[in-house]
């Protein structure tokens, strides 16, 4: 049975572990797809990625993907039997995405949002929560922040699970949660 899930929390939460946990369950081929960019003079962005590497089991495949976010979902799709897709993370995504105009992003918006209703197999998404915090400085961080709650509240509403993960501990959102707009 395929499913589409989307885990959203705070940093260092345990979102990506829970993400990595449920698809783990399915039994299925596993297609990992980060969304950062490497940047080989961050040494501490690099030690970051390898943890994520080094959790991942060998068999799963992993596509960096952080522009082509759609692309990447719709080869997956395209295959004879669509892999288990787990995408860690919108945040970085969406960051990668920051200095295109709000017409080119609504539409990469709308066809992530498509490519995840229609994908056969199961999907995990992974978002960041940005904002719990102050109001952002500057208005990249603004942009930043808007982008990514509207991005992750849409795809909240076309996901069969959806999961805030604080502490730790992962809430079940759409059986103890109100949907604001159903």
């Amino acid at each position: 049975m395929s499913v589409s899930i989307l885990i959203t929390g705070p940093t260092r939460s345990g979102k990506s572990e829970f993400a990595e946990r449920l698809i783990r369950q399915h039994n299925h081929d596993v297609v990992y797809i980060a969304t950062a960019f490497q940047n080989r003079n961050d040494y501490e962005w690099q030690a970051r990625i390898a943890k994520h590497r080094d959790r991942r089991p060998s068999t799963w495949k992993t596509l960096e993907s952080p522009r082509d976010l759609v692309g990447s979902i719709r080869a997956c799709n395209n295959q004879v039997v669509p892999p288990c897709v787990l995408i860690d993370s919108f945040g970085t995504w969406v960051a990668n995405w920051l200095e295109d105009d709000i017409a080119a992003w609504k539409n990469e918006c709308d066809d992530l949002i498509s490519e995840i209703t229609i994908y056969q197999g199961s999907i995990i998404c992974v978002a960041e929560e940005t904002g719990w915090g102050i109001v952002p400085a500057y208005p990249t961080g603004r942009l930043f922040r808007d982008r990514l709650g509207h991005l992750t509240r849409r795809t909240a509403t076309i996901v069969d699970q959806a999961y805030l993960v604080v502490a730790g501990y992962a809430i079940d959102l759409k059986h103890v949660g109100i949907a604001i707009n159903p």
